[in-house]
């Protein structure tokens, strides 16, 4: 355990930060979570609101510093293509 005042504080600058980047990733986590179970139903009234609620999701982390830019630009180029995949048909070729 910390013996100085600096070290001391600097323990409780932790334990808050750590519980709400703890509480940011969750969120984060059941957005993705909803997100993917409404692409697996295929209810495309609910993705198509659940898909902004998770890129907003994504973009708040980032600038939380929970998830790296390229991360974040990775997960919702992925889940852009899947919810695109259900919701716009496939040409015929």
């Amino acid at each position: 355990m910390a013996n100085h005042v600096s070290s001391l504080k600097r323990a409780r600058q932790t334990v808050t930060k750590t519980a709400a980047n703890r509480a940011n990733k969750t969120k984060l986590r059941g957005t993705l979570r909803t997100l993917r179970e409404a692409i697996v139903e295929g209810d495309k009234k609910t993705i198509a609101a659940t898909y902004s609620t998770t890129v907003s999701a994504l973009d708040k982390s980032v600038q939380k510093g929970v998830l790296h830019k390229n991360t974040a630009s990775r997960y919702k180029a992925r889940l852009n293509a899947r919810v695109k995949a259900l919701v716009v048909p496939a040409k015929a070729a």
